[in-house]
């Protein structure tokens, strides 16, 4: 295996843009709110993607693997902005400290999104989300996400709009605590940066070739996201707005590329695909 393009989902969001930066597009009297690419079978574990918001997305969180139902994964994630308007804010975790019974009352009465830290950001920061962490969304941002490969979801509070809430679920797993941000926050500049390593996967953002340290990390498959320029995968052209898999790093070739995401799950010793 050298490598191959990944499938792409554009998802259609109430609170996504009809007009969505280069290189994509938003289908005639759409609002993306998401664009996915379809995890290969090679690596399972993780779903990387954009997202696009002109409105708040709903207070939520999500369960760690101990509390997701039988069968499925929790939800460890991280954010990268790529873009920020003038204002832009994500909400991660709460002002002060709050009992799980003060976060239920605080979901019902919608006095919750006052008691969620609302963090000014921009291009550049970055953000890894533990399991538990109750967060939000504001309008005005482009962002990558990388995530563990679930869909499970808890919605305390969704500004009146009619969706189904999971109070009783969102509860039981919330931390009712501030985020720590000295330990899972940062600003990444403009070059390389190792942005997560483990417990559930990695992610580098490279300027050019991997450096040493990088090139150590990442063995066998991964994920190889062009975000400034391009790279080759065997004989294919990966862009930017792209997602690839590659066999290895020694199959990706980054002359050309300025800027790019690499990432790959964290596997046990001897775990396979």
């Amino acid at each position: 295996m050298s490598g191959r393009l990944l499938p792409t989902r554009a998802v259609a969001k109430v609170w996504g843009r009809d007009s969505l930066p280069e290189p994509f597009a938003a289908p005639e009297g759409e609002r993306i709110g998401e664009i996915w690419f379809e995890p290969p079978p090679e690596l399972p574990e993780i779903l990387a993607k954009y997202l696009f918001t002109s409105e708040k997305l709903s207070v939520q969180v999500h369960p760690d693997d101990a509390q997701a139902p039988p069968g499925a994964r929790g939800k460890e994630e991280c954010w990268l902005v790529l873009d920020a308007e003038p204002g832009a804010t994500l909400a991660i975790g709460f002002e002060r400290p709050l009992s799980a019974e003060a976060i239920r009352a605080a979901a019902l009465d919608g006095s919750i999104e006052r008691l969620l830290a609302w963090h000014p950001v921009r291009a550049g920061d970055f953000f890894y989300l533990p399991a538990g962490t109750v967060h939000a969304i504001g309008p005005g941002l482009s962002l990558v996400e990388i995530q563990q490969n679930s869909n499970v979801t808890y919605r305390l509070y969704d500004y009146g709009r009619p969706r189904d809430l999971h109070l009783d679920e969102a509860v039981a797993v919330a931390r009712g605590a501030p985020y720590d941000a000295a330990r899972y926050r940062r600003s990444t500049g403009e070059g390389a940066a190792t942005l997560v390593d483990g417990p559930h996967f990695r992610l580098d953002r490279v300027a050019g070739a991997p450096g040493a340290a990088a090139a150590a990390r990442y063995r066998g498959p991964l994920l190889v996201m062009p975000l400034d320029g391009a790279v080759a995968v065997g004989d294919r052209q990966v862009a930017a707005g792209q997602c690839a898999l590659a066999g290895g790093l020694g199959d990706v070739d980054f002359a050309a590329c300025r800027l790019a995401l690499l990432t790959q799950p964290v596997r046990a010793a001897g775990a396979g695909g």
